[in-house]
């Protein structure tokens, strides 16, 4: 669970690195809403880094392939425009949340104080990337071009990385 959190964050903090490169040159308006999402992408990652680390759990395997991934399709979809990164961002965070949503209903079943910890954690981190999607769909998100498919591919390529971050 925590390898595949931690694989999601490190994803997530690349695409929108991706993102903000292309931003601060083509729509520095929205850099400051890019940054934010961000900065708390980073608190997530600095988290499950922390909680790897103190649960002796091993990290990803794949960081490279997650880092390379995430700013290829931040960058790729903000080089298509402010629509397509926020369709983007809706897609991802749609399917973390749903991702979070089925870790959190696991934990309930654990009666265990670091387990309580960690379900604070991951709520609050859920209900942080649910903030996210909003901030997209207000955005625009579903005003970019081919939404759809965009939204389907990236929903999909989400669902596949999480199955195979909880396998390598």
């Amino acid at each position: 669970m925590l390898r595949v959190d931690q694989a999601g964050e490190l994803g997530a903090n690349y695409i929108y690195a991706g993102q903000l490169a292309v931003f601060r040159q083509t729509n520095p308006p929205l850099a400051p809403v890019i940054q934010h999402m961000w900065d708390q992408e980073k608190f997530h990652l600095q988290t499950f880094d922390e909680l790897i680390g103190k649960n002796r759990v091993r990290p990803t395997a794949l960081r490279p392939v997650w880092e390379a991934a995430g700013w290829a399709l931040g960058a790729g979809t903000a080089l298509i425009g402010k629509e397509a990164a926020m369709a983007c961002t809706e897609a991802v965070e749609t399917v973390i949340g749903e991702h979070y949503n089925d870790q959190l209903r696991d934990l309930l079943k654990i009666d265990h104080p670091e387990v309580a910890k960690l379900r604070g954690v991951i709520k609050q981190f859920r209900d942080e990337e649910l903030e996210h999607l909003d901030t997209a769909v207000d955005h625009d998100a579903k005003l970019a071009p081919v939404y759809e498919g965009l939204n389907a591919v990236i929903q999909q390529g989400c669902r596949v990385a999480i199955w195979v971050a909880a396998r390598v």
